[in-house]
């Protein structure tokens, strides 16, 4: 298995496919990147049907939430049509709901609030402390230890710089203590326009690669042979304040709550400086393999 692309070259493949096709006024066509996956990543859908939805809302007004659910697991070998349905314009905010859909049946749903720039109160808690993303081990720093692991991340392009301060899900229980956060420095691994809808579907893809480690961490479970497989139900993320996806952000994730094959997890995101820019929430499908 060859090297996995990585640095500007993945993120351009990113922005291309974040680049959808407008079919008309309300639709959208979005293709998904040939690496032999089994279906199509939830964060990838759902920053896709950010764009589908913020292309039809005045480029001033900024996304500041959005909720989905994945309906159905996405068929990468075939284009995913996005319909966007515009429930309201008013004088501050905007709201549309888009559908993802492939073989005629909707694989993900997804509504968006856009609002006007407005000056108010302005608070939020502190960051937590922890090392730089320079003082962590890096993504490869884990695989040489994880040989194992590595064509699983060849066979996917890596446009997100993933820094675990804990340790990733699929490191075996017996290698790392349970934990009740986990916590992972993130950054799009180039340059992206100065777009901001760009950098908000930006972080709406990198929200959904660790967030269910969270529900694994506390338990001391595995992603993969030996422990648990999972998908995700839902997700939200709420934008708080300015923030470029390609600069490091803390993203803090831990879960309250798991149950009836079920995991809720919770996650903060903070600049370098300790700004909380946006957060996450998102339920998971979790099931131990062989039960």
């Amino acid at each position: 298995m060859g090297e996995p692309l990585r640095g500007q070259a993945a993120v351009d493949q990113l922005l291309e496919v974040l680049d959808l096709k407008q079919i008309d006024a309300a639709t959208f066509q979005g293709e998904s990147p040939q690496v032999g996956a089994q279906r199509v990543f939830g964060g990838q859908v759902a920053g896709q049907a950010l764009v589908a939805a913020g292309r039809t809302v005045d480029p001033a007004r900024l996304v500041h939430s959005l909720h989905g659910y994945f309906v159905r697991a996405g068929d990468p070998t075939v284009p995913i049509d996005f319909h966007v349905e515009s429930i309201r314009d008013g004088r501050s905010f905007s709201v549309r709901r888009c559908t993802a859909q492939q073989h005629g049946r909707a694989i993900f749903l997804m509504s968006a609030s856009f609002q006007l720039t407005e000056e108010g109160l302005d608070h939020h808690g502190p960051a937590p402390e922890v090392p730089a993303p320079e003082d962590v081990p890096t993504m490869a720093d884990w695989l040489e230890r994880y040989p194992d692991r590595a064509a699983a991340f060849a066979a996917s392009p890596q446009a997100v710089d993933v820094r675990y301060i804990n340790s990733p899900g699929w490191v075996q229980p017996g290698d790392r203590d349970p934990a009740v956060h986990q916590r992972v420095w993130m950054r799009i691994d180039g340059r992206l326009p100065d777009d901001p809808l760009i950098h908000a579907c930006a972080l709406t893809y990198a929200s959904d690669l660790s967030l269910l480690d969270s529900v694994l961490s506390i338990h001391g479970e595995v992603w993969g042979p030996g422990g648990v497989i999972g998908a995700s139900l839902d997700h939200a993320l709420w934008m708080h304040r300015p923030f470029r996806a390609d600069e490091w952000f803390l993203y803090d994730q831990t879960s309250p709550s798991a149950g009836g094959g079920r995991g809720l997890a919770v996650g903060r995101m903070f600049t370098r400086d300790g700004r909380h820019i946006a957060s996450a929430v998102q339920e998971g499908l979790l099931r131990r393999i062989g039960g």
